[in-house]
């Protein structure tokens, strides 16, 4: 897929990859072999049916293309954008034996184009049951339980806390690798299923899960996702340009940082940049801070490259943007001067082994410290769950942890109560979210329908 230049784009916050072009991506879908038993399908958690919406790319049916698409999935743009594709249904494409897999994800982002450029709605809705659900969250994983409840017949409403729509595709991923012309096109598509937004609601403080039942829902949908950040608990964590990335992606994204040169977003970024993690957030906050004034940015890893959990096609965007890295490094330190950070010590680190994640722990050297020099620090390790709904839900059963405890199809200890995504597995991906929704709206439509036909309701 054409990519910007690094020299180009790490001057704005347009999109990096440009999208195939009518003829670039019927010559990918021709690569595609139409395999019999296709493995791609089963490496996607949203259940998409690849070889046939390949197959309609192949004869020039793109609007059926994006409608087989829309079967599975309501945010076909968003995934064809950020989704871990090459783990996922092109790590099972059969092409990987003798060379490069077909480009799932960016046949998915131009069929998804293709239908939002031309405003096509190409989501159907059945007729509608008198069912009414209320979605808590307007992540991923609550717009895919509204999605495709709505296409079922219920009648949905999404509660967000925030003043903008999308959760994490809103406030967390910077603008060059998820448009927010691209979010918004997808919800209005949800909406135009019926289903209905109220943002500036905070459920367990402006309202709460059993008066929403009062109310007249009939089921509660919990997609509330991560909540505070996690810190490093050293000393000068607290020192002035010091940031979670929580927050500073938060108000670059919110406060319209990417529109810089209409809109002065109140956030310093110093000369020196240091980041300190190994995930996409990590690699976004570094690639924010380019964009955003930083003169020399680096990322500090406490294990290799090997065990960064960012997608490597981002950590080479990085890369390719100036970003530096320093891997089995670890913080121990935040130094200032007046109020503001100046230095970090580190600690290097080896690798011992596997821990309870599966990679190699990472273990201080004794005596290995040094320093590097720094004006903004931006600390992105992970978040905890949103405490929002489970603080004033008491017969919500959580873990120790935090976490939402459900079984394998998202039902809580409330009857009538689902929940799912990060607020349940911890932060995770985009399509690891679209995932517990399917499997959350499901579980809800067996449950009604299994109550109906009781009542001897036929549909």
């Amino acid at each position: 897929m054409p990519r910007r230049s690094p020299e180009e784009r790490v001057k704005d916050f347009d999109e990096v990859a440009l999208g195939f072009t009518e003829e670039q991506a019927l010559r990918e879908a021709e690569r595609c072999l139409q395999c019999p038993n296709p493995t791609c399908v089963s490496g996607c958690p949203a259940q998409i049916d690849v070889k046939a919406f390949i197959a309609y790319i192949r004869k020039g049916d793109f609007e059926a293309a994006v409608r087989k698409i829309r079967e599975k999935n309501s945010l076909p743009g968003v995934c064809g954008r950020v989704c871990p594709q090459e783990t996922q249904c092109e790590a099972a494409c059969i092409l990987n034996r003798k060379g490069a897999a077909v480009n799932i994800g960016g046949l998915e982002r131009f069929a998804a184009d293709y239908a939002l450029t031309r405003n096509l709605q190409v989501a159907d809705r059945a007729e509608g049951n008198g069912l009414t659900v209320a979605v808590i969250g307007s992540g991923p994983s609550g717009l895919t339980v509204a999605g495709d409840l709505a296409r079922l017949g219920y009648d949905v409403t999404v509660f967000e806390a925030l003043h903008e729509y999308g959760g994490v595709l809103t406030y967390g991923i910077p603008e060059f690798r998820l448009p927010k012309r691209v979010v918004k096109a997808e919800i209005d598509s949800i909406a135009r299923m019926g289903v209905r937004f109220q943002k500036d609601v905070i459920v367990g403080k402006t309202v709460t899960v059993e008066e929403l039942f009062e109310e007249g829902f009939k089921a509660i949908f919990i997609g509330t996702g991560a909540g505070p950040p996690l810190f490093l608990n050293v000393p000068g964590e607290n020192l002035n340009g010091v940031y979670t990335a929580n927050e500073f992606l938060t108000r670059c994204n919110l406060m319209k940082a990417y529109l810089f040169d209409i809109y002065d977003t109140p956030i310093y970024v110093g000369g020196e940049v240091i980041v300190v993690g190994g995930g996409n957030v990590a690699v976004d906050a570094a690639r924010v801070a380019m964009r955003a004034g930083g003169r020399r940015v680096t990322i500090l890893y406490r294990r290799t490259r090997e065990e960064m959990p960012a997608r490597v096609e981002e950590v080479r965007n990085a890369e390719e943007e100036g970003v530096r890295f320093m891997f089995l490094t670890n913080p121990v330190k935040f130094t200032g001067h007046n109020g503001w950070v100046r230095c970090v010590e580190c600690l290097k680190m080896r690798l011992g082994s596997p821990d309870e994640s599966g990679r190699p722990r990472p273990i201080p050297v004794r005596g290995s410290n040094f320093a590097v020099n720094t004006d903004t620090v931006i600390i992105a390790i992970g978040r905890k769950p949103n405490p929002t709904v489970t603080q004033t839900t008491p017969r919500l059963k959580t873990l120790e942890s935090g976490l939402i405890h459900t079984d394998s199809q998202g039902r809580t200890s409330i009857k009538e109560v689902w929940a799912g995504g990060d607020v349940v597995t911890g932060e995770a991906t985009v399509i690891s979210a679209i995932g517990a929704g399917k499997t959350a709206a499901e579980s809800i439509h067996n449950y009604f329908t299994r109550i109906l036909k009781r009542k001897g309701v036929k549909r």
